[in-house]
C-alpha cells in the first residue's frame, strides 16, 4: 500500500454469488491481486473482507472491499479504462452477483 491520497477515493464493494465457495474466492482474490499489482494509476491499493459485525450500524453483507485513492478524478477515469481493469472483470465478473462504488473526494 502507498500513502493515503485523499484526492479521489475509490470504494468498491463485491458481493460474490457463491461467497461459500473457496475456489470462487480464491480465483477472484487472485484476479483482485493481480490487477492491483499492475495498475498503473491506483495509489493506496487496499482488499478487505468484513469482520464479523459487532454493531446494529455495521453492514457486513458483502464479500469483499477495495479501496484505491487517486491524485485526481482523470488518473481515476485512467484506471477505469486501463487493460488490467479490463482484464479483472473479464476474468471474475461473471462471479459477482452485485457491485456498488462510491467515489468520493477530499474537502
Amino acid at each position: 500500500m502507498r500513502d493515503f491520497d485523499t484526492n479521489f477515493v475509490h470504494t468498491v464493494y463485491f458481493w460474490l454469488q457463491h461467497p461459500e465457495s473457496q475456489a470462487d474466492r480464491d480465483a477472484f482474490e487472485a484476479s483482485l491481486q493481480k490487477f492491483m499489482d499492475n495498475s498503473a494509476y491506483a495509489k493506496t491499493k487496499y482488499i478487505g473482507r468484513p469482520p464479523k459485525a459487532s454493531r446494529d450500524v455495521v453492514d457486513g453483507s458483502f464479500t469483499y472491499s477495495l479501496i484505491v485513492t487517486f491524485e485526481s478524478a482523470e488518473a481515476q477515469q485512467k484506471y477505469q479504462d486501463e487493460a488490467p481493469h479490463k482484464l479483472f472483470i473479464e476474468e471474475v465478473g461473471h462471479l459477482w452477483s452485485k457491485v456498488i462504488v462510491y467515489d468520493s473526494k477530499g474537502i
